[in-house]
């Protein structure tokens, strides 16, 4: 049963040209991000804030275009849109190549800083997109499919970051980088989608994005939030989730390179990156089915209970291996989370706003992880241990599952009333 709704989804066509185009944008981005953190933890090892001033370079962006994304997603042609995006990016990615060959750092970090930003006005039209070529019932189905492709990459993007660095150098990761992006933007730009999916509120035209109409469509999304509880609750849990995502991009490197095994930290990090995924892998097949069984708040508040226990062990680790077991049974863990939110989120979501709640949502998210990067910039190795953070992630699972499990039900109930 499960395979045939997997298989009927795919025999959507656009939905199939946007499954892949995703898949090939995510290959060329994983490449080229993993190859870089070894390029820098390589040339500067002692050194680590370079690579985290990398990631920051990534969260950073949001906090400057998050007013003005949302109302592009929503007021212009999202297709157009996705496109661009892609295709700026290739040609971003070769500059970053040449700023590469120079060795300048502060052109490096500005070029990643760009990149970023125009990669912020993809996801809201992409998900819009996806949200408008699916019917409701699909978009567990969705979710799930997405998880599969981010654990396929958890599993094998390391690997190929790794091999590529290796054997190509940066220089070539960068090259697949942008090819990837070139790709994707061809196939988003295949897709036959209709009108009303591409621009639901209406053509608009470019004086719309006078700065009063701008922030009269930022206040909408707001206030739209604002008044949908069970959508404030999810909104204000991202923000923990920020912080998750930037200490998970980078401590477990970190822990490998500096404590558990500093001679052959590349090697280990393509072997946590594999267990890492394969536990992604089967916790996503897991939550995929449990969503089809049980209620979306209690697989996400179970899945971050459970993540937060797990991630506390971490510091008390002193052997690869027993961290390999533990990141594995971590990632099952927070797998179904993912998929939960991610199926979730665009149930109870009118399609026309899902620009403007995206672009809230995604700023909220790059807070905690800026400040989180902020602080394991500043703070380690000078002040704190490797361990420390771990601590910090942990608390964090365990501070959104407690919040949901006290917030949620009550909330679930009152919409589904209200949905009668």
């Amino acid at each position: 049963m499960e395979r045939e709704r997997i298989l009927g989804v795919f025999h959507n066509t656009n939905y199939r040209r946007l499954f892949f185009a995703a898949f090939l944008s995510q290959l060329g981005s994983v490449i080229g991000i993993v190859a870089f953190t070894f390029y820098l933890l390589d040339r500067f090892g002692k050194e680590p804030y370079y690579a985290t001033i990398a990631e920051m370079m990534y969260s950073l962006p949001t906090l400057f275009v998050f007013f003005i994304v949302g109302v592009l997603a929503d007021r212009f042609d999202r297709q157009r849109i996705a496109v661009n995006c892609d295709w700026i990016n290739a040609g971003i990615s070769l500059l970053f190549l040449l700023s590469v060959w120079i060795g300048w750092l502060p052109l490096i970090f500005l070029l990643l800083f760009t990149r970023s930003a125009v990669s912020k006005f993809f996801v809201p039209a992409e998900t819009a997109l996806i949200q408008g070529v699916l019917q409701k019932e699909e978009y567990a189905v969705a979710a799930g499919l997405n998880q599969l492709l981010m654990s396929f990459f958890l599993v094998f993007g390391t690997s190929l970051g790794t091999l590529a660095y290796v054997h190509l150098q940066i220089e070539g990761a960068i090259l697949i980088d942008a090819f990837s992006f070139l790709l994707s933007g061809l196939l988003i730009r295949s897709c036959k989608i209709k009108k009303e999916t591409r621009l639901p509120n209406g053509k608009s035209k470019w004086s719309h994005l006078h700065i009063t109409n701008i922030f009269r469509d930022f206040k909408t999304g707001l206030i739209y939030i604002l008044k949908n509880q069970l959508l404030l609750a999810l909104m204000i849990g991202y923000f923990l989730f920020g912080i998750i995502n930037s200490g998970f991009s980078l401590m477990p490197i970190y822990l490998i390179k500096y404590k558990l095994a500093p001679d052959a930290y590349k090697e280990n990090s393509v072997l946590m990156s594999i267990f890492f995924g394969a536990g992604v892998l089967i916790g996503g097949l897991l939550g995929t089915i449990l969503a089809r069984r049980v209620k979306l708040h209690q697989i996400l508040i179970v899945s971050l209970l459970l993540s937060g226990l797990l991630t506390l062990f971490a510091p008390f680790v002193d052997h690869t291996w027993t961290f390999f077991i533990l990141v594995f049974f971590a990632a099952i863990a927070v797998a179904p989370s993912n998929i939960a939110a991610g199926g979730w989120l665009p149930q109870i979501v009118d399609k026309k706003l899902m620009g403007r709640v995206q672009a809230w949502m995604n700023p909220i998210i790059m807070l905690g992880q800026f400040i989180t990067l902020a602080i394991i910039a500043v703070a380690f190795p000078k002040f704190v241990s490797v361990e420390v953070p771990f601590y910090g992630l942990g608390l964090s699972f365990l501070l959104v599952g407690i919040y949901y499990l006290f917030r949620l039900p009550k909330l679930v109930r009152e919409y589904e009333k209200k949905s009668v």
